[in-house]
């Protein structure tokens, strides 16, 4: 009797184990998979990242010409970048799950392809901090770990619990991020309906540029008459002194002040777990802890 039970036990537990997992993704698609695939192609850096930090690297069969991290993507076939996305080089790979964020009308152009052929696709979106938290549960489900997915974005969401405990209270500083520069001689800037600009507001900043918007171009001299008291700037330190050598930008209070800084661009312009290091690294700069007396 015992040994029926343990048969009938372990034939509950395999098809408990292969029934289909169902999600919703960030277009309200919804993408069934009849199994935790094993074999991801992730388009994009941070779509890479969340797979990694659920601890499922050894899945990716596939990245973007241009993602760097985890290091141990780096010698991952290839399946595209900048100038587009091969159907073909996805395909070779055979996965049962590409992930992607429609970020570029080339990657976007992936999704109808795939589902043809009948490789499940997933879009992911990230336009808040919230929804990078999202995401990760998202992957965690689709890849059959629920459980990690759930308790590493509680983690993060108790880090960032903490930062706001740090920054109650304080005068928030108002900032520009500038998070490029256009040939046009314009500047590209964290604006308010952006999870980078959001970032910037948990670390206890607010915007000294008003206005939203899915343009993020401004003019230097909307930035000079901004007057920040800080300007964040997402790159090199070089670059950084290239930009503060132009005309007028020496006078800004920010740059007198020096409270003109270089900010990660992988933690700020990467939506991912290490977006919330940059948080509290802001947020540490921003609004350092008084030594006791």
């Amino acid at each position: 009797m015992k040994r029926i039970a343990l048969v009938l036990g372990l034939c509950a537990a395999a098809l408990v184990h292969a029934a289909p997992i169902t999600v919703r993704d960030a277009l309200g698609r919804t993408v069934v998979l009849p199994a935790p695939p094993q074999r991801l192609i992730t388009i994009f850096a941070s779509n890479t990242e969340l797979v990694a930090a659920l601890g499922l690297v050894d899945r990716i069969v596939g990245v973007e010409e241009y993602t760097r991290f985890p290091p141990e993507v780096a010698a991952m076939p290839k399946v595209g970048g900048r100038l587009g996305f091969s159907v073909d080089a996805v395909v070779a790979q055979r996965p049962d799950l590409v992930i992607v964020t429609p970020a570029r009308q080339a990657a976007n152009q992936l999704v109808d392809p795939m589902e043809r052929i009948g490789v499940p696709v997933m879009v992911l979106l990230s336009r808040s901090v919230g929804e990078v938290l999202d995401n990760i549960r998202l992957v965690g489900r689709a890849t059959g770990v629920p459980e990690r997915g759930a308790a590493l974005a509680q983690l993060l969401q108790a880090r960032l619990d903490r930062v706001a405990q740090q920054v109650a209270g304080r005068p928030a500083p108002r900032i520009v991020m500038v998070t490029g520069r256009v040939g046009n001689g314009m500047l590209l800037v964290a604006r308010s309906d952006t999870y980078t600009g959001e970032a910037m507001v948990l670390a206890g900043g607010r915007f000294a540029i008003a206005g939203r918007g899915a343009v993020a171009q401004v003019s230097p001299e909307a930035i000079l008459a901004s007057d920040p008291d800080v300007l964040l700037f997402a790159g090199t330190q070089a670059a950084l002194d290239d930009l503060v050598r132009s005309p007028g930008w020496r006078d800004m209070r920010a740059v007198r002040a020096q409270r003109a800084v270089t900010v990660s661009r992988s933690e700020f312009l990467i939506p991912g777990p290490r977006t919330i290091d940059g948080i509290e690294s802001l947020a540490r700069w921003l609004h350092p802890v008084k030594a006791s007396p």
